[in-house]
């Protein structure tokens, strides 16, 4: 990936990728992504990096010894701590539909940061809102008061959060509508397809933003719309 695309991910909405995907690939269908609605600790941002997954539960207390715990805590940490950049934490709550454990707070969100991660996406359960650091957005299943006993099950497998399917390494696009995998076969023609996407949505909105249009304007617009994109 290079660095005028990763900033240009930076800059647009997940909804924007997904369709630049589908002008990438030439054809509707695209379906690498999220399923349900999702909440984002920070609606304004987006998250886009190399995934780094994992496996939690949080509803009962783990049966290992306590050494075995502490090793799979601090194995997950330098998982996480490893891999290409930017990357993402992609985390899969074990306990879903029945979460209850906010693995994600205002702690555990600081120390990924640190560690080099751009963000979180889980299907679990976030909290410390308002407490969480800047220029890292975490995409979350819910929102709860309580860690339970929440502890890491495995990593490095693949994992599926909310629909979506997700394994070490992937290109994750992730903000406040949902998240997806970049397909490796687009990634070198993605920075054209977005800003032919863009061309495209510029046709109809430079024609009806805050203007008043009869139906056969609206006729032509849209002819000139359809033919200009997938």
């Amino acid at each position: 990936m290079t660095n005028s695309l990763l900033a240009l991910l930076a800059r647009v909405d997940t909804p924007t990728v997904c369709n630049a995907i589908e002008v990438a690939q030439g054809k509707r269908g695209f379906n690498a992504f999220t399923r349900g609605t999702m909440l984002c600790s920070a609606p304004g941002e987006a998250m886009v990096g190399y995934a780094r997954v994992a496996r939690i539960q949080a509803v009962s207390a783990p049966t290992a010894p306590a050494e075995e715990i502490r090793a799979r805590r601090m194995g997950y940490y330098e998982h996480m701590s490893k891999g290409p950049r930017p990357a993402v934490a992609v985390v899969q709550d074990m306990d879903v539909p029945n979460a209850i454990g906010a693995y994600w707070g205002e702690i555990n969100t600081n120390v990924h940061k640190a560690l080099g991660l751009n963000g979180a996406l889980t299907d679990g359960v976030m909290r410390d809102l308002g407490d969480l650091p800047e220029g890292f957005p975490v995409v979350a299943g819910s929102i709860g008061p309580s860690h339970g006993f929440v502890h890491v099950v495995d990593y490095g497998t693949p994992v599926t959060v909310h629909g979506l399917t997700v394994a070490d390494g992937d290109l994750v696009h992730a903000d406040r509508h949902g998240a997806l995998v970049v397909p490796p076969d687009v990634i070198d023609t993605l920075e054209a397809a977005i800003e032919q996407l863009f061309a495209s949505e510029r046709i109809v909105l430079d024609a009806t933003r805050d203007k008043s249009i009869d139906f056969e304007e609206f006729k032509e617009i849209w002819a000139r719309f359809e033919n200009s994109r997938t």
